[in-house]
Parts: C-alpha cells; sequence; structure tokens
C-alpha cells in the first residue's frame, strides 16, 4: 500500500483522537484490534501514529516556536495533524526527504482542509525545515531537562534516599506519604502550630489576669486586716479605761471613802461641842 494511503490513515486516527480528547496509543490499540470495516492499518500508518504520540511535546513546541499566525491549540484540527505528520518525517524518520513530508502535507490540506490552510502548512514547515538544527537543540535541550527530572525521582525512590526504608518506598523523607501529599501535610501541620500558638498566647493572657486578681485580693486582704487591727487596739482602749473606772468599787477603796466620811463627821461633832463650852458663864448668872 503507498505511504500516501498511510498517511491518510494515520491521520483519521490521529483526528479521532484528538476530537475525543482520547490519548493515542489507547485509540490506536483499539483500531489495531477493531479495524472496523476498514482494513487494518498499514504498518507506516501504524508507525506515524506511534512515532506522533511519542514526540508530541517536542513537535507541537517547534510548531508553536515557528508558527506565525496561530499557535496549535488554536489551529484547525485536521490542520495540526496534517502538520504534527510531517514534523514527524521531518525530525525522525530518515527515510522521508522534508520536501517530500512537505509535498504529502499540502496533498492531505488541499483535500480535507479550507483554501487559506495550504499556505499556512507550507510556511511554517518550509520554517522549521530551514532551521532544523535549532528545532535539534530545543528538543535536545527539552529531553535533558526531562532526564533530570527522571533522574531525580529515582534518586527519591532510591533504597539509598534518606528515609526509604521507614516509609515503605513512597517517599525519600520516611513519612509513607507520596511526594504529593506531602504539601498538604505540611499546610496542615503549620495551620496546627498556628493554632497551638494562639492558644498558647490565651492561656499566658489568662495566667496575667489571675496574677493581677491574685494581687488586687492580697491587697484587699492587707487592709481588711488592717481595720480588724485598728478596731482590737480600740477595743483595748475601751477596756483600758473600764478597768480604771471600776477601781472605785474596789471593797478597800470603799472602806476608806467610809473611814474618810467618818473622820468628817466626828469633826464636825467636836466643832459643835466646843461652840457650846465657849458660851460665858457670866450669861447663865444673868439669867439666873
Amino acid at each position: 500500500m503507498a505511504r500516501s494511503t498511510a498517511r491518510k490513515r494515520a491521520l483519521n486516527t490521529l483526528y479521532e483522537a484528538d476530537e475525543k480528547g482520547q490519548d493515542i496509543p489507547s485509540l490506536l490499540a483499539e483500531r489495531i484490534a477493531r479495524p472496523g470495516a476498514q482494513t487494518p492499518l498499514p504498518d507506516y500508518a501504524v508507525q506515524i501514529v506511534r512515532g506522533v504520540a511519542d514526540h508530541r511535546s517536542d513537535i507541537d513546541h517547534a510548531l508553536d516556536a515557528y508558527s506565525t499566525k496561530w499557535t496549535v491549540r488554536r489551529m484547525a484540527v485536521v490542520d495540526r495533524n496534517i502538520l504534527r505528520i510531517a514534523v514527524w518525517e521531518m525530525l525522525f524518520e530518515d527515510d522521508v526527504p522534508d520536501k517530500v513530508a512537505i509535498d504529502e502535507a499540502l496533498g492531505l490540506a488541499k483535500t480535507l482542509s479550507d483554501d487559506d490552510s495550504p499556505s499556512f502548512i507550507h510556511g511554517l514547515l518550509s520554517a522549521i525545515g530551514d532551521h532544523k538544527d535549532d528545532v535539534f537543540a530545543d528538543i535536545a535541550e527539552a529531553q535533558r531537562r526531562r532526564d533530570q527530572a527522571e533522574a531525580e525521582k529515582r534518586r527519591l525512590a532510591s533504597p539509598t534516599a534518606p528515609g526509604f526504608l521507614t516509609s515503605g518506598g513512597v517517599s525519600g523523607h520516611g513519612d509513607g506519604q507520596s511526594m504529593e501529599d506531602e504539601a498538604g501535610a505540611e499546610a496542615v501541620e503549620a495551620e496546627a502550630a498556628e493554632a497551638e500558638a494562639g492558644a498558647s498566647d490565651q492561656s499566658d493572657v489568662a495566667e496575667t489576669s489571675n496574677v493581677t486578681d491574685g494581687t488586687d485580693a492580697g491587697e484587699t486582704d492587707a487592709a481588711a486586716a488592717s481595720d480588724t487591727a485598728d478596731s482590737t487596739a480600740a477595743d483595748e482602749a475601751t477596756t483600758s479605761e473600764g478597768s480604771e473606772a471600776a477601781v472605785s468599787d474596789d471593797p478597800e477603796v470603799a472602806a476608806s471613802d467610809t473611814a474618810n466620811i467618818a473622820d468628817t463627821a466626828d469633826d464636825a461633832d467636836t466643832a459643835d461641842s466646843s461652840d457650846v463650852s465657849a458660851v460665858p458663864a457670866s450669861s447663865d448668872s444673868a439669867l439666873a
């Protein structure tokens, strides 16, 4: 079967996968197993579809880099898949000259696409052909970055990675979680730490309040004790005055007072007697 027919069958498969949003290898496997009413896919058609699937990232990057009109995502579905086939042949299929790949793409565009598509496709493929060395350099750099990322992934999964044994080989951190889950766990731990810090601050405020309340209570108790002391002193003074007043009620003191009263009475009687004896005798004679 001619390669032109194989290219068209490959285009049908790529177009169908693009329209459905299905990954290319799975749809290719279905078409190989169940070709339906069509004849089985030609070998070269299978080779094209697998090649585009394997290198689609690099192919689309080259198309975006040299397209002056549309990005790959904004191109018509049929146009971008015609371009993908041609770029794969130009970059990764040494048996196909660039001119042949471009001519075959233009033939498909004239048959299956609109009137403006052939000129757009021709200009874009010619630009890529003119800068193949730069395109290959970009592809090599992209591959280097992918290899570096894969090497880092293998390093974290290696038995020599820190924590590999305790994590059961899930990650290199020894926590038994996948690398994606660890970011969420760290966020939860950060929130818990903030909550704990807030609770600690509230506890400190409460303790400060209790200390202040205790100080106020101590001052109140001291004032009450002072008032009690003053009251006690006043009571003692009153008791002392009462004791001094009570001395006159003592029997000895009372007896002394009685004796003084008796002496005073005797002195009075003596004075009266003196007064009587002092009357002159001549007076009596005169009376006689």
